[in-house]
C-alpha cells in the first residue's frame, strides 16, 4: 500500500514540486487592453480541448495583473514559444512596464497580438472562462492558427529543457552512430543504404559532436528541417557503437536525397538494419496515436519511456 501523509496537501510548495515533474511548453498569452495596447504573460498551463469546434485553454492566476483584462476580452492568442526564445518567456513573466518594447509582433487575422518566430501561434474568441480555484480558465475558440518546424521551449522542475541543447550537451567521442528520423506529414525521409536496401540518414562522423553531425545530415539531405528531441538511444552490441536517432520536423520542399516514405509493411521490408527497422515500426505506430517515447536499451531490447500524451 501507498503510504501518505495528508499534511502534504497542506504544502504549496511540495504540491507545485510535484506539478514541475510534468514537462510542458512555454506559451505567452496576449490581448488588446480597453485602450487598444497589447499586453500579454508567460504561462505553461496551455492544453488542446477540442478539434470540433477547435478549442485551447490556458490558465490565469486571479492575482496576475491582467486578469481584468483577461477575464472579460472577447479576443486572445496562444504564441507557443520556441526554444530560442527564452528571454522573451522571461519578460513576459516579469513585471516589466512595456513587455512589447523589445519583442517583435504583429496583429493576427482575428486581432490578437501575435510574436514574431513562435512555434506556432492561435488567435482565438473567448468561447467560455471557468473559475478554477485560485486560477481562471480562459477557453478559446481557435479562429486562426499557423505552425513551423522551430521546436517548442519546454518546461520542467523549475527549468527550461531546449532540444537543441540536448544535443549539444552530448560528448565528442568515438563508437557513436548519429541518425535523423526526418518527418513531414507522418511520412519519414528514407535514403539508398547502398546495398540495395533503405536507411534513414546517419553517419558514424561525430568527431565535432552529435549537434554537428545532426546539422551535416539535415543539410546532406537537401531539405529544411530543425533537430528535435532525442527519440531513440540504445547499445548496437554487434556493430560496438551507441547509436543516438533525433526526431526532425521537416519544412516544405524536395529532398535533395532520398525520398519522404509512408511507413508501411513493404517499405519497412527494405530496411536492412534490424534495429533502425524495429525503431521505425515503433514510429508509425506512435505516431499514428499521437503519442512519443524515448527509447533506452540495446539493439534486441530495451525501455520506451512515455515524453508526450496525445489530446
Amino acid at each position: 500500500m501507498i503510504e501518505f501523509d495528508p499534511r502534504t496537501l497542506n504544502n504549496p510548495r511540495a504540491l507545485r514540486n510535484a506539478f514541475g515533474t510534468y514537462m510542458t511548453g512555454v506559451t505567452v498569452v496576449t490581448a488588446h487592453d480597453d485602450a487598444g495596447n497589447p499586453l500579454g504573460f508567460t504561462a505553461n498551463s496551455f492544453a488542446s480541448v477540442s478539434l470540433e469546434p477547435p478549442l485551447v485553454l490556458v490558465c490565469l492566476a486571479n492575482t496576475s495583473g491582467n486578469y481584468a483584462t483577461f477575464a472579460n476580452t472577447k479576443k486572445f492568442a496562444i504564441n507557443i514559444l520556441s526554444e530560442a526564445q527564452i528571454e522573451v518567456s522571461n519578460t513576459f513573466a516579469r513585471p516589466v512596464e512595456d513587455r512589447f518594447a523589445t519583442v517583435g509582433w504583429q496583429q493576427g487575422p482575428n486581432g490578437s497580438p501575435i510574436l514574431n518566430d513562435v512555434s506556432a501561434w492561435f488567435d482565438c474568441n473567448m468561447f467560455n472562462t471557468v473559475d478554477a480555484g485560485d486560477h481562471l480558465i480562459l477557453i478559446g475558440e481557435v479562429k486562426a492558427f499557423d505552425n513551423n518546424i522551430a521546436p517548442g521551449l519546454g518546461y520542467a522542475r523549475g527549468a527550461y529543457v531546449t532540444p537543441a541543447a540536448e544535443a549539444k550537451a552530448l560528448s565528442k567521442r568515438s563508437g557513436m552512430v548519429v541518425s535523423a528520423l526526418i518527418e513531414r506529414d507522418g511520412k519519414i525521409l528514407l535514403q539508398d543504404d547502398g546495398v540495395g536496401g533503405l536507411t534513414i540518414p546517419l553517419t558514424d562522423d561525430v568527431s565535432d559532436g552529435a549537434s554537428a553531425a545532426l546539422t551535416m545530415l539535415i543539410g546532406n539531405s537537401g531539405i529544411t528541417a530543425e533537430p528535435g528531441f532525442i527519440y531513440s538511444v540504445y547499445q548496437d552490441g554487434a556493430r560496438k557503437h551507441q547509436h543516438i536517432s533525433f526526431l526532425c520536423q521537416a519544412a516544405d520542399g524536395e529532398p535533395a536525397n532520398g525520398v519522404f516514405t509512408e511507413l508501411s509493411e513493404t517499405t519497412l521490408m527494405d530496411i536492412a538494419d534490424p534495429a533502425i527497422c524495429t525503431m521505425l515500426e515503433r514510429f508509425a505506430a506512435e505516431s499514428h496515436m499521437g503519442n512519443f517515447g524515448v527509447y533506452y536499451g540495446n539493439e534486441v531490447s530495451g525501455e520506451v519511456k512515455p515524453l508526450t500524451t496525445g489530446s
